[in-house]
């Protein structure tokens, strides 16, 4: 059975926010917040997307991953070849 859900002390700028939005997709308010809170309960939670992935395993290991990182951003800025230039003045090594 359909349920009703009241949303107290709502500031006006996101009432109006959420009436765009809703004009913009040719829908009521109510319609626009129906649809978001059914895509919100679809999706899992923190703690079930955490457990869910933790099972997987990877042909791939964590070098290589920043390795293609690395590849793919390029040169570090300031890292001067082997790594220098932290946040906090002290070396920084280049992860490889």
């Amino acid at each position: 059975m359909p349920k009703t859900v009241e949303i107290r002390d709502l500031d006006d700028d996101v009432y109006v926010a959420l009436g765009r939005r809703a004009a913009e997709a040719g829908v009521s308010v109510s319609e626009l917040l129906r649809a978001e809170l059914t895509r919100l309960a679809a999706r899992p939670t923190l703690e079930e997307w955490l457990a869910r992935t933790a099972r997987r395993s990877s042909a791939i290991d964590r070098t290589e991953i920043l390795a293609a990182l690395d590849e793919q951003r390029g040169a570090w800025p300031g890292a001067g070849g082997c790594g220098s230039g932290g946040l906090d003045g002290t070396a920084t090594p280049r992860r490889r």
